[in-house]
């Protein structure tokens, strides 16, 4: 047999036994780290169809909370018309400046009154059509600007209920023409909100552990989570309702009930069962 070792010296072949040695050694390794990582690679794929395999359950929950409205919102209006806009304009000032400094004196913040429209509305006067087979001069035939209609709108929040209904006759009286659009409701919902959605997610448990122990499972970690709900708008009173300055109101204070809202959060909660 052949002996690549047979014309070197001894310390020739020892070098060459020790080169061997770790090339041997390197293809060892070689191969460990191969199978290592196709090793590694079968564990994902087995993991993932284990995952997939997995039995989930979707449950949903509902919580409600009800709570009596905090805040009273109505608009009122400053409706003034002159011939003149200067005129009409400066009356509509001064008479919305009598219902602010009423309102500060009722204790609303200045905050709370907010300006929500100022319209300028030319009043115009319309000629009689003219007779038939008439001749009518083109001037004549326009319509005329007969004075000016100013339009001041606020949105006031009144937070002492208690005051209501008097806070609603005074702007009347204080020079206000409209009063309308009376809505009730919560100012700050969130704390209320937590409340139904921790209701509403133990109701998802405590059906989920109900469909576990049927199943003789248990629950284990939550897959997924949305939720939705009710959240009731501004309770209002209409027409029926609102104050006109113009039938000379303010001589009588409206009653006023802001009744209770209902908050609703429902929630959709999937288990993994083990």
């Amino acid at each position: 047999m052949f002996n690549i070792f047979q014309d070197a010296g001894e310390v020739e072949k020892a070098f060459m036994r020790h080169r061997a040695r770790n090339l041997f050694s390197l293809l060892i390794l070689l191969a460990a780290v191969l199978i290592a990582s196709y090793g590694v690679m079968v564990w994902r794929d087995v993991k993932g169809i284990l995952e997939q395999e997995k039995l989930q359950i979707v449950v949903s929950g509902e919580g409600k909370v009800t709570a009596k409205p905090d805040v009273a919102r109505v608009t009122a209006t400053i409706l003034t018309e002159k011939e003149s806009l200067q005129e009409a304009q400066a009356e509509n000032s001064r008479k919305s400046q009598a219902v602010t400094e009423y309102l500060k004196r009722q204790g609303v913040a200045e905050k709370d009154i907010r300006t929500t429209g100022y319209n300028i509305s030319p009043q115009y006067s319309y000629p009689s059509p003219c007779p038939p087979y008439g001749v009518c001069p083109l001037e004549e035939r326009r319509p005329k600007i007969i004075g000016y209609q100013v339009r001041n709108s606020y949105e006031i929040t009144i937070r002492d209920l208690a005051k209501a209904g008097a806070v609603l006759a005074g702007v009347v009286s204080a020079g206000a023409n409209e009063v309308y659009g009376i809505s009730f409701t919560i100012d700050d919902p969130d704390a209320l909100k937590a409340e139904a959605r921790k209701a509403a997610i133990a109701e998802a448990r405590e059906k989920a552990k109900v469909l576990a122990s049927d199943l003789g499972m248990r629950i284990g970690r939550v897959a997924n989570f949305s939720e939705g709900g009710s959240f009731p708008p501004p309770v209002f009173f209409g027409r029926e309702m609102a104050l006109d300055g113009k039938g000379g109101g303010g001589d009588f204070e409206p009653s006023v009930q802001p009744g209770e809202n209902e908050i609703i959060v429902i929630v959709s909660v999937t288990y993994e069962f083990k």
